[in-house]
């Protein structure tokens, strides 16, 4: 309820409360009490009324002059419950603000944590990546070089034995190599390798070798090859080879042609009884197979006992076992070589060093498969080693050749002469190297025809 002033008519909204009497033609401000048209005690009486401004009063009393109170307009009530009911509400509205804000901050926090973790695992990930890569890097790092031993430098007329490091390289999706194959020989690079034995002596190397290189050690005084192919004895007695050949003639059998297979089968019984009469007769036959089935009974009660023995000890014979030695397959062929290193100054020890470490390094597995995603599942197969004699700059003119070796066992004693000794920088005095090396794929007839097979004695 909007009031006005009483005599100017001006707004009474700023009173509080919004109160204002009317005792007849008098009219009383409710917030002085002061008779704005004042009369005896008028305004001491309605001083009185308005002493609690919380609570209206309606009284019938008369005034000094005999005049009622006939108006009280009061709206101190309601504006208090619409203040209280406005505070309620703007609390309310506080606090679901503060609740949306709480839940918004929550929000925020979940996600910055949601983008720190990405953040934290992308991290990771570009770590482990990063690592995986730089692995991989390493392991298709090449360095080259060449190390020697004795250091001399080597002339026209000196035989050494020359070993080249190289990557293996995987036969590929066809998974097999054709005999006589030459990606498995070993040969040598006209410009590179084959000049490995006019290096001198301030040429060489003075790093290890990492997936290539060269290494120069003396012909070692044991030397000699072995070739080898092997041979199995195989047994089949005359029954044997008769039911086999009765089995070939059933599979060979065709089952869409009624006839024809008649005709087959009864082609497949006179032979097996052919082969039966050239043997033995119809009853030696049935009693070498019920000798069999009771050597099979025997057996299930641990007789342990063949056809052979029953008809030994039965008859005093046994069955012709046809033996025939029978080819089994090529072999592969090892190489061990024992050599003995004594230093003589401090180039040679560098370059004995250096010889061991490479020996060590590109006999061990490859990590990570030489791959930027290879992980820790994979190992790549170890690096190749291409043996060759030689003399000076040539191949040698007599001794054998080699395919293409692994190094499968080193052996390394650091007391040569049986007892610890060594020079002031800590090189032992004395050193044995013991290598076994054996080549990646067997030797065939057809080797020998393409080079370098058909030089010296060949393989």
């Amino acid at each position: 309820m909007s009031l006005t002033h009483p005599i100017d008519g001006r707004s009474l909204n700023y009173f509080n409360p919004k109160v204002y009497f009317s005792t007849g033609d008098d009219k009383y401000d409710a917030i002085t009490s002061e008779v704005l048209f004042p009369t005896d005690s008028t305004g001491d009486n309605l001083r009185a009324l308005v002493a609690d401004y919380n609570q209206v009063l309606v009284d019938d009393t008369s005034n000094a002059d005999g005049g009622e109170v006939t108006e009280i307009v009061t709206e101190t009530d309601n504006n208090n419950q619409q203040q209280q009911q406005n505070n309620n509400n703007q609390q309310q509205q506080q606090n679901n603000n503060n609740q949306q804000q709480q839940q918004n901050n929550n929000n925020n926090n979940s996600e910055k944590n949601e983008e720190n973790n990405k953040y934290a695992e992308g991290i990771k990930s570009g770590l482990k990546r990063s690592e995986a890569e730089r692995l991989a890097r390493y392991s298709r790092r090449r360095q080259s070089g060449v190390l020697r031993y004795p250091l001399e430098a080597m002339t026209e007329h000196t035989d050494y034995l020359q070993m080249d490091i190289e990557q293996y390289e995987p036969i590929g999706s066809s998974y097999v190599n054709a005999p006589g194959d030459d990606s498995r020989y070993a040969t040598g690079n006209p410009f590179t390798t084959n000049r490995a034995g006019r290096r001198p002596s301030d040429r060489l190397s003075t790093k290890p070798l990492i997936n290539a290189g060269t290494i120069l050690l003396p012909i070692p005084s044991d030397l000699s090859d072995s070739n080898n192919v092997r041979y199995d004895s195989s047994n089949m007695n005359g029954l044997a080879a008769a039911g086999v050949q009765a089995v070939e003639g059933i599979f060979q059998t065709s089952l869409f042609d009624a006839n024809q297979a008649k005709k087959n089968l009864d082609q497949v019984k006179t032979n097996l009884q052919g082969q039966i009469k050239a043997g033995t007769n119809e009853s030696q036959a049935l009693n070498v197979l019920n000798k069999f089935l009771a050597g099979e009974a025997a057996n299930i009660f641990g007789g342990n006992v063949n056809v052979n023995q029953l008809l030994a000890r039965g008859n005093g014979e046994i069955l012709n076992p046809n033996m025939e030695l029978l080819f089994g397959g090529p072999t592969l062929r090892n190489f061990r070589f024992s050599f003995k290193l004594t230093p003589r100054n401090q180039k040679e020890a560098q370059q004995v060093r250096l010889i061991i470490r490479a020996f060590k390094r590109n006999m061990a597995a490859r990590a990570l498969g030489g791959r930027a995603d290879g992980g820790n599942w994979y190992l790549s197969t170890p690096n190749i080693f291409k043996l060759r004699y030689r003399t000076g700059r040539k191949n040698h003119p007599f001794l054998h050749k080699f395919k293409q070796c692994f190094l499968s066992d080193m052996s390394t004693k650091y007391t040569g002469e049986g007892v610890y000794s060594t020079y002031d920088d800590g090189t032992p005095v004395s050193i044995l190297l013991d290598l076994s090396f054996k080549e990646i794929q067997p030797i065939y007839d057809i080797d020998y025809d393409n080079k370098p097979g058909t030089e010296a004695v060949g393989y």
